[in-house]
């Protein structure tokens, strides 16, 4: 009979941990909360100072059961949930439901599963850090005061199944926000002219710049026109040469935001499904016989980019071997923590640079192994010298008309022998080489490339950039987004069109009813400062139950007032314009959980329902009366044609939009590209920078 039982919240960790600590250890799974607050009713008194009703969840019985069974068996129980907030609570829960004094030394954590990590954490238990567990017991407080006071008014009013929350109306709000800058966008005209200059059997561009002092903005035809014209081919002189050497630092190590961003960006990863991965890596993946079962990562929810010392030197010794002294970091300076970060735990990183992705490569899944090498990579490379690039910038005057070339080459690759951060707009920086050049000299001009082109407005969010600016903002936490993300989907407030978010009709009478009513819970500078002093809760600079109070005073009068007086709002059935082929009754448009379909308007009397052909808000460019609408070929291929067939014949592989080309008017497409979506004309050259 083991001695100790240690709780853990998952069982793939508790069989690595057992294995680590011997026979006198018993280790079980609570499988997460085992408490929390009841989903039929609020759960928490208002009257009685926020005091929260916690029950057993259903269908944990019985693995509360078998913990207090062995409980009663152990002679000490040490409680090893997750090294965070969620796992705190999870453990004061515990505590209460087996009896454990939680200022007794109970707690273990851990921030990865190895077995040095495992034994060293057992020789240090502490208390129940009661800071943590009130930081996640105001957390989940006011978010069930929000959501349990405005869902119910939003079913009555609008819709059954409707919610609003702190953080998802928030990222709402930033969706539609920019859908608005959007529609309202005016293009603006402006131009480019390219040059091409030879020097002995190099050739090179240089762009105009301006005149002899200042740059020089192109807007129209005619001015370009004009330069072209004044210039005199074989006057070009060779004005101002600059050379600069230029290092370039690597990334720091991957926080849980920054892995969901890169892994979107460089893996095509939903968030959701880099934390799903994430957290197998960090609880153990079966290695061989020899290790058997051994956490691949650390813990996968941190806003740090601290490693531990341990870590580093090992980094720095594998970086010696194979790529050499001259590679390895000399900075000894420490990254600046930002105000909020929690820096309990490390970044995210391997637990050993020794297993490289190749090693791991045939016991991991194909998207393991992909995001095990991303993450070893960064780390990796955070600890490589800076790269070093030699740079160059000429000046080519003609006159009073200055071009100017821009080159740069790779002197030392430093870190980028291993790892080069993505970017969101998925352009990548180019080496361009310039041949010598010295002040004075005369150059040959061989050619002029004049273009014109238009401003873009600004690209709609994907999750990559959606989760880059609520945590710039302030808004949530980085373990709170991926659910967040999903619930605006789910609810049918956005729908992911070529990964980027659009927000639908329903969403956007959502937002309307909560900014008009709780303007509060949308505003991105209370919700940030809300954010404030729930993290002052954690560092025990404040009472919990101040916050909420201070919050729901305020926000209690405007329930009021959102119930008495916001108006029912009608979501009417759209008429699809055709009849059941099963009783005749007209077909209307219904939104579901996956998008909208069609349904007969005799329901329930009749319960035919069909998928519809999805219309895209686009005249169709050829007959100019149809609709172009979505269809899928036999092979499920995605294609768009005019909703007038067989009478209209238009077919197109990629989407049409419904703003024109600015250079001809004609209909615009968006092309897919291996790195995103290119807009560009059907019909001129008109083409706009991709966006990923």
């Amino acid at each position: 009979m083991a001695d100790y039982l240690v709780i853990v919240e998952s069982p793939a960790k508790a069989k690595t941990i057992e294995r680590y600590l011997g026979k006198k250890y018993k280790v079980s799974a609570s499988l997460g909360h085992l408490r929390d607050l009841p989903r039929s009713q609020m759960g928490v008194d208002t009257e009685n100072n926020y005091e929260p009703k916690y029950i057993t969840i259903r269908g944990k019985g019985p693995i509360l059961q078998e913990l207090k069974k062995e409980a009663k068996k152990a002679k000490k129980i040490f409680l090893a949930a997750d090294p965070d907030r969620e796992g705190e609570a999870i453990a004061w829960h515990l505590s209460h439901q087996l009896g454990v004094d939680i200022e007794s030394d109970c707690r273990v954590v851990f921030n990865e599963i190895t077995k040095d990590a495992i034994k060293e954490s057992f020789k240090h238990p502490r208390p129940i850090n009661m800071d943590l567990v009130d930081a996640q017991q105001a957390r989940r407080i006011l978010d069930r005061l929000v959501g349990y006071n405005i869902s119910p008014i939003l079913w009555k009013k609008v819709k059954k199944g409707l919610s609003a929350g702190r953080v998802q109306s928030v990222a709402l709000r930033l969706i539609i926000d920019r859908e608005n800058e959007i529609n309202a966008f005016e293009p603006e005209e402006y131009w480019s002219i390219t040059s091409q200059f030879t020097k002995g059997d190099k050739t090179f561009e240089a762009q105009f710049y301006g005149d002899a002092s200042e740059k020089v903005k192109l807007t129209n035809q005619e001015q370009v026109e004009d330069i072209v014209n004044s210039i005199k081919p074989d006057e070009f002189e060779v004005s101002k040469v600059v050379k600069k050497e230029r290092k370039r630092n690597p990334a720091l190590p991957f926080t849980t935001s920054s892995l969901q961003q890169e892994a979107a960006r460089k893996l095509n990863f939903r968030a959701r499904k880099t934390m799903m991965l994430a957290q197998q890596l960090y609880e153990g993946i079966a290695i061989g016989k020899k290790e058997g079962t051994v956490g691949l990562i650390t813990y996968m929810r941190t806003d740090s980019t601290r490693i531990s010392d341990t870590a580093k030197e090992e980094v720095k010794s594998f970086i010696h071997t194979m790529y050499g002294e001259e590679f390895i970091s000399t900075n000894t300076k420490k990254a600046k923590a930002k105000a909020k970060t929690q820096d309990a735990h490390e970044a995210v990183r391997p637990t050993s640079a020794m297993r490289t992705p190749d090693a791991m490569k045939a016991f991991l899944s194909r998207d393991q192994y992909r995001l095990y090498k991303l993450i070893w990579e960064r780390l990796v490379a955070s600890q490589m010298a800076p790269a070093v690039l030699d740079t160059v910038t000429a000046d080519f005057l003609n006159g009073d008309i200055r071009f100017r070339a821009s080159g740069s080459q790779v002197k030392f690759p430093g870190f980028m022998k291993v790892y080069i951060e993505g970017n969101d707009d998925q352009q990548e920086e180019k080496e361009n080489i310039l041949p010598p050049l010295e002040e004075g000299e005369r150059i040959k001009y061989a050619d002029v490339d004049p273009k014109q082109h238009f401003t873009q407005p600004p690209p709609r969010y994907s999750e990559a950039r959606l989760v880059k600016t609520l945590e710039e903002l302030g808004i949530g936490r980085p373990s709170t987004y991926a659910p967040t993300l999903d619930t605006i989907q789910k609810r049918g407030y956005v729908t992911l069109d070529a990964k980027r978010f659009i927000p639908t009709e329903l969403g956007g009478i959502v937002h309307q009813a909560v900014n008009q009513y709780f303007p509060d819970i949308i505003d991105i500078e209370f919700t940030r400062q809300m954010e404030q002093r729930l993290d002052h809760v954690e560092e025990g600079t404040i009472e919990w139950r101040t916050v909420i109070d201070e919050f729901y005073r305020d926000f209690e009068k405007h329930v009021e007032v959102a119930d008495a007086e916001m108006e029912k709002i009608e979501i009417k059935d759209e008429p699809a314009g055709e009849d059941c082929e099963k009783c005749g009754s007209p077909m209307v448009y219904k939104m579901g959980r996956y998008g909208k379909f069609m349904a007969c308007s005799n329901f329930p009397d009749c319960r035919n329902t069909k998928a519809i052909i999805k219309p895209i808000g686009v005249t169709c460019p050829k007959c100019k009366e149809g609709e172009v609408v979505e269809r899928k070929s036999k092979t499920k291929r995605i294609f768009f044609g005019c909703d007038q067939y067989p009478e209209c014949d238009y077919v197109s592989w990629d989407k049409p939009i419904s703003r024109p080309c600015p250079k001809c008017q004609n209909t615009m497409v968006e092309k897919r590209l291996k790195k995103g979506v290119q807009i560009q004309c059907t019909e001129c050259d008109y083409k706009e920078e991709p966006q990923s």
